[in-house]
């Protein structure tokens, strides 16, 4: 499984050609075997064959239906912990101005760093060298932002303090929330169940077409490309750094363009 995730990886395209041709293959394999034995033993078990290659085609929709409901749950887990966790940093930036403390105006500065961090992390590529990197600096800057939450409390318990830590402390379990979703991998079993029913009804429907003798390439091959496709689609949902189906970063853009927005508005106020 991990060389067809890398072959996606690389190229989605060409996971899907690949996946289109050896379904291909086995329904010409199906074909020949079925005309093979209509040639030995005629067609009077194609009715037979008919109703189990119907069967199998129905438990292979159900099975897409299945997988296409995991992915696109694994992909609205991704989409809202990533509008969460930016909520949570901009509430937490604007309580760390309101605290009026030298420390929180530290931890507003730490939190324009945290957030250009994090949008980096939910945009970077699968396997890529720099999660590690990210998640380190992501650790980092919690242990810092932190240590002046940390030196603000020993000075003032007041309900603005309170209400600085409480929105902290969602913004950290906001990024541990946030990894977990985006660090889920479509199970390796579903994956082979997929991919191994998709290939045996094609070669089954093969098998029924080559025992009646019938050559309906064009639309077996038409709904060959269409089972493709939607197997693709349903990886390309359930991988979090795969394909074009991708969690947006824009909330963080927004982010950062409030959070710069609001200093500027400052810096004039201070001016006049």
């Amino acid at each position: 499984m991990e060389a067809l995730a890398q072959l996606a990886s690389w190229s989605l395209l060409a996971f899907a050609i690949l996946l289109f041709v050896s379904q291909v293959a086995a329904r010409e394999l199906g074909y020949w075997l079925g005309e093979r034995r209509r040639a030995l033993h005629g067609a009077a078990e194609a009715e037979g064959v008919g109703l189990i290659v119907g069967g199998m085609i129905g438990l292979l929709a159900f099975v897409l239906a299945l997988t296409l409901s995991f992915g696109s749950t694994r992909f609205d887990e991704r989409r809202h912990g990533t509008l969460a966790e930016a909520n949570a940093i901009s509430t937490a930036w604007l309580r760390a101005g309101a605290v009026g403390h030298a420390k929180s105006v530290e931890i507003a500065k730490l939190l324009e760093d945290y957030v250009r961090v994090r949008r980096s992390y939910v945009s970077a590529p699968r396997n890529s060298p720099t999660l590690q990197q990210f998640n380190q600096q992501t650790s980092k800057l919690q242990a810092e932002i932190w240590d002046r939450m940390t030196a603000i409390t020993r000075e003032r318990t007041d309900p603005v303090v309170v209400s600085l830590m409480s929105a902290l402390n969602e913004v950290f379990d906001m990024a541990t929330s946030a990894r977990f979703a985006h660090d889920i991998r479509f199970p390796e079993s579903l994956f082979w169940l997929l991919i191994g029913m998709a290939h045996i009804s094609t070669g089954a429907l093969g098998f029924q077409l080559g025992l009646k003798g019938q050559k309906s390439h064009i639309i077996a091959t038409l709904l060959t490309a269409v089972w493709t496709a939607v197997i693709v689609v349903i990886l390309d949902l359930s991988a979090p750094r795969l394909g074009i189906i991708r969690t947006s970063v824009e909330v963080y853009d927004w982010t950062l363009e409030d959070m710069n927005k609001g200093i500027d508005a400052r810096g004039g106020a201070e001016t006049k």
